[in-house]
């Protein structure tokens, strides 16, 4: 069991031993949306970009409990996406 646990660590998203498994984090989905999740690696958690949510995973294990999720607001969801895009508009 261990053998199997130390394999799927070395495989994990996020690197270190907060990461989790990239099979697992492929399968994962917003419990709220039921939309696929992003890792972010500035926060280290999930994020719902459907809901706009950011779920923590704490000991490489993701806390997908609605009341766990953090709220993000627009200007996170910018920077964590990494766009830049500009919101004005020129007539």
């Amino acid at each position: 069991m261990r053998r199997t646990a130390a394999l799927l660590l070395r495989h994990s998203v996020g690197g270190g031993a907060g990461g989790i498994p990239q099979a697992l984090a492929d399968a994962l989905v917003c419990p709220l949306s039921k939309k696929p999740l992003r890792y972010c690696e500035s926060s280290g958690s999930l994020v719902s970009d459907a809901v706009g949510v950011s779920f923590p995973i704490v000991d490489g294990i993701p806390c997908l409990v609605p009341k766990d999720g953090k709220l993000l607001d627009h200007d996170q969801e910018k920077a964590e996406d990494g766009s830049t895009k500009d919101s004005s508009y020129n007539q």
